[in-house]
C-alpha cells in the first residue's frame, strides 16, 4: 500500500515539474521572440504614421507567431491599402511592406468624396496634396472605369483632364483643363477618342472649345469667339 502511494506521488510530482518546465519554456521563446520594433515601408502609401500606429497592437506579440494573414485582419479597415508583406527579422523586429491603391480621380456621390483607384476601387477620401488635381468624376465609378479603361487605350492625356460628366441615357462628357469639352456618343467611341487627339491641337481647331461626337458620323464643333457652329462630317 505504501508502495502505490510512493508510486503515485512520485508520479504526480514528475508532472507538475514536466509541467513548470514546459510553461518556463514557452515563457522564455515568447520573451525571446518578443516584437520591440515595427519598420515600415512602402512607395505609395500616404497615411503611414496612421497605419503605423494601428500596428502598434503587435508589439509584444511573439514574432514566431505572425503572419500575414494576422497582419490583415489589422489592416482591413484601410481601404487604401492593396496589399501587405512582412519580413521577421530576429530575434525582435517586424519588418511591415505596403502598397498603396493609386488614385486616379475623385467621385462625387450623394454630395460625398471619395477616390477611384487605377484598378476600379472606391477607396475613402482623405485630402492630400499629391492629389490635389486629380479630375472630378460626376456620375457612376463602374461606367467611369470603362471609360478609363478606353482612354488607356487610346493613349488618351488623362493628365489634362479636369472632370468626367455621366449623363443617366449612359454616355460622357469630358472636360479638359483648358476648357474644351468632348462629348462622346453612349457606345462605340474608341475611333473617336483617337480622332479627338489627333485634331486637338491642330491649329484649325485651337479656337474650338466644343468638340461634338453625340451624331453618327458627324463632328459638331462650337467656335466660342464667334458663337460659331459648324459640322464636320466624319467617314
Amino acid at each position: 500500500m505504501r508502495s502505490k502511494l510512493t508510486k503515485l506521488l512520485l508520479i504526480l510530482t514528475f508532472c507538475l515539474l514536466t509541467s513548470y518546465q514546459v510553461a518556463e519554456n514557452k515563457h522564455f521563446k515568447s520573451h525571446l521572440f518578443s516584437i520591440k520594433k515595427l519598420i515600415l515601408e512602402n512607395n505609395t502609401l500616404e497615411k503611414q504614421d496612421i497605419v503605423l500606429k494601428e500596428l502598434q497592437i503587435l508589439k509584444g506579440k511573439n514574432l514566431i507567431f505572425i503572419s500575414e494573414k494576422s497582419l490583415e485582419e489589422i489592416l482591413t479597415q484601410f481601404t487604401f491599402i492593396s496589399s501587405a508583406k512582412i519580413k521577421k527579422i530576429y530575434p525582435n523586429t517586424l519588418k511591415v511592406y505596403l502598397t498603396g491603391k493609386k488614385p486616379i480621380a475623385i467621385l462625387i456621390k450623394n454630395k460625398k468624396k471619395f477616390f477611384i483607384s487605377d484598378k476600379g476601387n472606391i477607396i475613402e477620401y482623405n485630402f492630400f496634396d499629391i492629389y490635389k488635381n486629380l479630375p472630378t468624376v460626376f456620375g457612376e465609378s463602374k461606367e467611369f472605369f470603362k471609360l478609363y479603361q478606353k482612354l488607356m487605350e487610346a493613349t488618351f492625356k488623362v493628365e489634362e483632364i479636369k472632370a468626367y460628366y455621366y449623363f443617366e441615357i449612359g454616355r460622357w462628357d469630358i472636360e479638359l483643363r483648358d476648357k474644351k469639352i468632348l462629348k462622346l456618343p453612349v457606345a462605340d467611341y474608341d475611333s473617336i477618342l483617337v480622332n479627338f487627339m489627333q485634331i486637338i491641337n491642330q491649329a484649325d481647331f485651337k479656337n474650338y472649345n466644343i468638340f461634338d461626337y453625340r451624331i453618327k458620323d458627324q463632328l459638331i464643333l462650337n467656335w466660342y469667339k464667334w458663337k460659331k457652329n459648324e459640322i464636320i462630317f466624319r467617314n
